[in-house]
């Protein structure tokens, strides 16, 4: 996995081109002049949602995380992060309203404990996903509940000091398959393969695997995230997100 300081501060004019997958990182713990200007740009459905949550701190991370994602789509799309528009798939897939004339850019988005990845494309789908590792939380019952029987293989042939960031190695390189696919739980988690080693390069078994590049990347110190994007052409470029322009 890359490097958690192998992040760029991004141009001052941001241009997507065909051939690139954007990744930006993201702090959710805002101050408090910032988040309020997260909360001004969201639609009345986001605002609901943000109050539905039970603890503060959860609905602060959705105003921040949905709040980026709205500066970040606007400058993507030349529009105002206030008018952004969102439709969504059959299986909750979300995407930007479809706008005759301009070129449609594709997005996906993570967050957990605080921090957030979103990764943008024109004209090719893809997901992400983000996980702190938490050896509490990658025992053998869970693995054989979830993983494909070689992943499940692959994941008992290491040592034990290996096998809790194998596991969340495993769980974001799943988790962005199927985000990019779209589908939801219509894919069993069983049904397809990835590699899992830490230190070794990323593999998808799939009835489809010739239609995606899969990358894993390390957003910060104790966090695995992974990229599943469409087509094998693409760079990755990652961006370190800062707060100075929400709302501008």
């Amino acid at each position: 996995m890359d490097n958690p300081c192998n992040w760029s501060f991004p141009p001052t004019k941001l241009e997507l081109a065909e051939d690139e997958i954007h990744v930006w990182r993201a702090s959710l713990d805002l101050r408090k002049e910032v988040l309020d200007r997260c909360a001004s740009i969201l639609s009345q459905d986001e605002r609901h949602r943000a109050s539905r949550f039970l603890f503060p701190r959860d609905r602060d991370h959705f105003v921040a995380a949905r709040g980026i994602l709205r500066e970040l789509l606007g400058k993507y799309a030349a529009d105002s992060p206030a008018l952004v528009e969102f439709q969504y798939g059959e299986r909750g897939k979300p995407a930007l309203r479809a706008e005759n004339g301009k070129p449609l850019v594709r997005f996906n988005l993570s967050h957990s404990h605080g921090l957030a990845v979103y990764a943008f494309a024109r004209n090719r789908e893809l997901g992400i996903d983000l996980e702190p590792i938490r050896p509490e939380f990658s025992g053998e019952d869970i693995a054989e509940r979830y993983f494909s029987p070689q992943e499940l293989e692959e994941w008992r042939r290491l040592t034990p000091e290996l096998r809790a960031e194998a596991f969340f190695l495993c769980w974001t390189r799943k988790e962005a398959y199927v985000k990019a696919r779209g589908e939801g739980l219509q894919i069993p988690l069983a049904s397809f393969s990835v590699t899992l080693t830490p230190g070794q390069s990323e593999t998808l078994q799939s009835v489809d695997s010739a239609r995606w590049r899969l990358l894993s990347f390390r957003p910060a110190s104790g966090y695995a995230a992974a990229l599943a994007g469409e087509g094998k052409d693409w760079r990755l470029l990652q961006w370190d997100w800062r707060p100075q322009e929400i709302g501008k």
